[in-house]
This record gives C-alpha cells, sequence and structure tokens, in this order.
C-alpha cells in the first residue's frame, strides 16, 4: 500500500504562493488518482484537485482554476499543488489522497496559513 509524506505548507501573505508536495514511499504510484483535499477549521473537508497518474488528466475545484495547478514528476513518485494568489480562505490544513482500486489512502496532512 502507498503511503504519502506531504510537504511545502506554511505562512503566506494574501497573494502569494506556495507549492505542495505529495511524494509517495512504500510503493510508486501507478493506476492511481491522487488529489489534494483541505479542511479549513469548523468546515468539512472538500476536494481542491485531482489528477490521474497514468494519463495525467486532472481537475479542479472552481473555486481554485486559474490560481492552483497540480502536476506531477514520474522521477520523483511525486504530486505537487502551486498555488497562486493565495486567499485568506484557502487557509486550511491540505490532504493528498490516493485512490487505487476502490481505497483511498490519506497523507497526515500540512497547514497552510494565509494572512491578510
Amino acid at each position: 500500500q502507498v503511503q504519502m509524506v506531504e510537504s511545502g505548507g506554511g505562512l503566506v501573505q494574501a497573494g502569494g504562493s506556495l507549492r505542495l508536495s505529495c511524494a509517495a514511499s512504500g510503493r510508486t504510484f501507478s493506476r492511481h488518482f491522487i488529489n489534494w483535499f483541505r479542511q479549513a477549521p469548523g468546515k468539512e473537508r472538500e476536494f481542491v484537485a485531482g489528477i490521474n497518474w497514468s494519463s495525467s488528466s486532472s481537475s479542479y475545484a472552481d473555486s481554485v482554476k486559474g490560481r492552483f495547478t497540480i502536476s506531477k514528476d514520474n522521477a520523483k513518485n511525486t504530486v505537487y499543488l502551486q498555488m497562486n494568489n493565495l486567499k485568506p480562505e484557502d487557509t486550511a490544513i491540505y490532504f493528498c489522497a490516493a485512490d487505487l482500486d476502490s481505497r483511498r489512502t490519506w497523507g497526515q496532512g500540512t497547514q497552510v496559513t494565509v494572512s491578510s
């Protein structure tokens, strides 16, 4: 079973950028769908972006379209979430999740805080 380690979170001012990483360990990504979710305090976890590891097709939540970009590096077995023009409402814990054969595996999450 693949395990993921997220990194790249931090504190940034509104309008700034961060790049989150989700690195696989234990096994490599292959037929996985890799998704980023986020959960703000007092709110439900919500989908942010996802990528098909095999085809590289991607999808985004409307709230982040045009600002966030999901990508992958096959050699590093890593998925990235480039976040530009960050807003205070993007503040949340960001989780990556790997989906394979109806099984979802979660990473531990990384905190993103955007100050106004």
